[in-house]
């Protein structure tokens, strides 16, 4: 506070200054110590606040304040952060695990780990197991994944298996460090997964379930087959000529007109086996007119394993049939690949209708945790609730426009769900300009040391993949059973799913 004194001995208001009981003298002699004071609390102030941000760094107590060293006075030292403690694994069993995840993928750019980007799901979720410490590091956690989307496609049923950190001493893939011994009793039921890893996680990312497997259990290799959808408006679409279209596609075909070639990570064979494709409503049950523009369908492929943008580009021809520019006959022949080698140029369907539904195992007993399905299922209602309702706005904006419509062609639905910019004269597929040809593409990535060639038993040349792993990348344990399920599926180690 401000001193304000009149040491001028002059009369105020009838009354004098020099009634004060100190001399003038001696006032200012105290306001001078006051201020030295001030400055010299000012001083170990700073040197307290320096201190605490140079580690080790103390003042003596006898320079410290009383308004700091007397807590009542409303002072109170800050206590020094705890060194982290380590946690060590080795005293603690580990599970072979199986878990099952849901997550919404448009927000991140897809779901495997990438160099230039940590903001993908897989990076999420590992974040989510070194944080809950069941896990001591990526490389030692003896991880596969069952499918890799892509940017903006989400999953249902993405299944992971990894080795976790364990209560359990006995059981299903359980395995104890040599000379670790259980302290006290063991606990009867393992530790919640579901919970744990859900408490960190994003909110668009979800661990449903998991399963205890056997030690040598590969998400990869054992799926028995992987099920995909993809959503989609009526609007104009010929739906009826969509469906007989899309059976077209069932049995084991040549993809590689309907993927993206992805020869320079190894991917040189292009045969995959469609177990069955359809194209039928989004909810059977539901009543709606059969002519209704906004009802939703979808289109739903199971097969054992999936090329690069393999589903995209299926449902872009399908796409492209429904709004009867292409006959169905021609999914016939992008599968001839003798007669049509070279794929059509073409743009294939955009990332956000797409999902991984499901990947089937057999014999895998999943674990429920009911208290956590209960909050999972809330969360997904909250997303839902908010995107209903946004939906639900549009179309009240949409029928409001239509109703004052004068024309027909004004309220009619394009179809909004292929990349690139619209053709204003539509060209077919065979008569486009194609890509380069699976031999071209091979020598590109010979010369450039990708790939090498050797010879076959037979004398023929054969094209074999040499080329520098992500340091992201998973190496499977080359046990024969795992490496006859890979020459079943693909021929190759990398990538068998890398979809879509």
């Amino acid at each position: 506070k401000e001193l304000k004194l009149d040491l001028s001995g002059k009369e105020t208001g009838g009354s004098c200054c020099c009634a004060m009981s100190l001399s003038e003298e001696a006032l200012l002699a105290r306001v001078k110590a006051l201020e030295e004071e001030v400055e010299r609390l000012k001083a170990q102030l700073k040197e307290k606040s320096d201190g605490d941000v140079k580690e080790g760094a103390t003042v003596s107590p006898g320079s410290v304040p009383d308004e700091i060293k007397n807590p009542e006075n409303g002072g109170g030292r800050k206590k020094g952060k705890k060194a982290e403690r380590v946690f060590d694994f080795s005293v603690h069993p580990r599970r072979h695990v199986a878990l099952r995840l849901a997550y919404l993928g448009w927000n991140y750019q897809g779901f495997a780990v990438q160099e230039n980007t940590d903001n993908t799901v897989e990076a999420r979720l590992f974040e989510a197991l070194l944080k809950t410490r069941l896990i001591q590091d990526r490389q030692s956690s003896n991880y596969h994944r069952c499918g890799r989307t892509d940017k903006g496609v989400s999953a249902f049923s993405q299944v992971i298996s990894i080795d976790l950190r364990s209560c359990q001493y006995s059981g299903l893939g359980v395995t104890v460090p040599d000379g670790v011994e259980p302290k006290g009793s063991t606990p009867t039921s393992e530790l919640p997964y579901v919970k744990m890893l859900n408490r960190v996680l994003p909110q668009d990312i979800r661990v449903l379930c998991w399963a205890p497997v056997q030690p040598g259990f590969s998400a990869r290799f054992d799926c028995q087959y992987r099920t995909y959808r993809y959503y989609f408006p009526r609007g104009d679409l010929d739906v009826e000529l969509m469906a007989a279209a899309a059976r077209r596609y069932e049995g084991t075909h040549d993809f590689r007109n309907l993927c993206k070639m992805d020869v320079g990570n190894g991917v040189l064979q292009f045969q995959r086996t469609i177990l069955s494709s359809m194209v039928q409503p989004a909810q059977p049950c539901h009543p709606s007119s059969p002519s209704d523009p906004q009802q939703l369908y979808l289109f739903e492929v199971k097969g054992l394993a999936f090329l690069y943008h393999q589903v995209r580009c299926m449902m872009a021809v399908l796409l492209l049939i429904g709004r009867k520019l292409e006959a169905p006959e021609i999914i016939n022949k992008l599968v001839d690949v003798e007669n049509n080698p070279r794929k059509p140029q073409y743009s294939m369907a955009v990332d956000y209708p797409l999902v991984l539904y499901d990947c089937h195992f057999d014999g895998l007993s999943w674990n429920h945790e009911s208290e956590e399905g209960s909050h999972v299922l809330s969360s997904f209602h909250q997303h839902w609730t908010q995107t209903a309702v946004k939906a639900q706005v549009l179309h009240g904006m949409i029928q409001g426009l239509q109703s004052s419509a004068t024309d027909k062609a004004s309220s009619s639905m394009e179809c909004w769900l292929m990349e690139g910019s619209r053709q204003r004269n539509y060209r077919p597929l065979l008569e486009r300009p194609c890509c380069e040809s699976l031999e071209s593409r091979i020598q590109h990535f010979v010369k450039r040391g990708r790939l090498e060639k050797e010879e076959g038993e037979i004398g023929e040349e054969t094209a074999v993949f040499r080329g520098k792993r992500s340091k992201h990348s998973h190496q499977v344990p080359p046990t024969q059973q795992q490496q006859d399920k890979d020459d079943a599926l693909t021929n190759m180690d990398v990538p068998l799913d890398p979809t879509l």
